[in-house]
């Protein structure tokens, strides 16, 4: 749904600037403030309002407005960790169906047609064919899953079950079926830094539970991915002391609006105020609590201003089939509240084409659609 904040200590290095040709080629300068889709939540914000004093509940009423906290029933999220793997391996699993297992062994998954799992023990002792998914515990809420799971990470440890089952096209899917407080505990750390203030972990920790609610990126299979598709989810391998204390001090807690669950988009930095959903997502109709809104402490973040530079080659290149003949300017045509970039036009010697802020964003790597386009010589 975002980029993580890590990313946002890495510096992006600009394109070396191509020299002038004879023709006297320009240099193309982008200044921009913001880093993300702008929706919701501006993380590096509420970092901000908790510096300024500000409670978890201040902060969600900012950002979402007209919404209004209330409890989640029990639930689970499941997530989906592996796909396509000729073979699925775990340890720390005390049952599958109708037999026990050794936590201090690795067991190994294999497809069995379109239906059915076979488990083994690593020496290749036959422990059952199940029907699918074939769902496997631990008396210790912690399995751990062999091999990199799709977010990145490696041999990790997860609470609730596994659930594995064959793909639809090829090989095993595995996916960790959760409890929505323990889902959450390992989705805070790795969209925010632990070391932020309570209130501000307490924000995230209310809207990651929401999100997760609100929305279903794998329809039968699985609810969310473990990535910025959906909300970044590290297991047990991300918890935190601190993390999980927003987690238990917020449980069940939920944003709703009009009785039902929010979709609370979050992203990393404003630039000093959001935008109105339908200016970013295109094609979404105006939602009430997901309107611009001003940003004012937002300034910590590396993102809150930044200036991108590129050579006349290089934009060639990266508006490649976008733009008619060669590369002239950047024309904005229409801004959102923000303001950022719904609609401009890119100017070819051989005539204009007419493009959306995210096209922009996506073709030339820009930190957001919060941008302004010179040139010079």
């Amino acid at each position: 749904m975002r980029l993580r904040p890590s990313v946002l200590a890495m510096l992006v290095v600009p394109a070396a600037l191509a020299p002038a040709s004879a023709h006297g080629a320009y240099t193309h300068i982008v200044r921009g403030a913001g880093f993300g889709h702008g929706i919701g939540m501006s993380q590096y914000g509420a970092f901000g309002f908790a510096r300024q004093g500000s409670g978890y509940r201040e902060i969600l009423a900012h950002y979402y407005r007209g919404t209004e906290l209330s409890t989640a029933g029990d639930s689970k999220v499941r997530v989906l960790l592996q796909s396509g793997r000729e073979t699925v391996s775990f340890k720390g699993a005390t049952r599958a169906p109708g037999k026990r297992l050794n936590p201090r062994r690795t067991y190994r998954a294999t497809r069995r047609g379109f239906t059915q799992v076979e488990l083994r023990t690593t020496r290749g002792t036959r422990v059952g064919r199940f029907d699918a998914p074939l769902v496997v515990t631990s008396a210790d809420d912690a399995i751990r899953l062999g091999g990199t799971a799709i977010g990145g990470v490696r041999n990790g440890r997860y609470r609730g079950s596994l659930e594995i089952r064959p793909s639809t096209f090829r090989g095993l899917v595995a996916v960790n079926a959760v409890p929505l407080d323990g889902y959450v505990q390992g989705v805070i750390p790795d969209e925010v830094p632990p070391s932020w203030p309570a209130e501000a972990l307490k924000a995230q920790a209310v809207a990651a539970r929401t999100y997760a609610l609100a929305t279903d990126a794998g329809g039968a299979v699985f609810d969310q991915y473990p990535d910025t598709r959906s909300q970044v989810y590290g297991g047990l391998n991300a918890e935190t002391p601190t993390t999980n204390a927003a987690a238990r001090d917020t449980a069940g807690e939920v944003l709703r609006h009009g009785g039902r669950i929010a979709t609370t988009f979050f992203f990393s930095t404003s630039g000093g105020r959001t935008e109105n959903v339908e200016n970013v997502f295109h094609g979404s109709e105006p939602v009430p609590y997901l309107v611009s809104v001003e940003d004012p402490f937002d300034d910590a973040s590396p993102r809150h201003r930044w200036r991108l530079t590129f050579s006349q080659r290089e934009m060639q290149a990266k508006l490649r089939g976008l733009v008619k003949g060669r590369f002239r300017r950047i024309k904005v045509l229409r801004r959102g509240a923000s303001p950022r970039i719904i609609t401009a036009e890119i100017h070819g010697s051989r005539g204009r084409t007419r493009v959306r802020g995210t096209t922009l964003r996506a073709r030339l790597g820009l930190y957001d659609t919060w941008a302004s386009f010179s040139r010079r010589r």
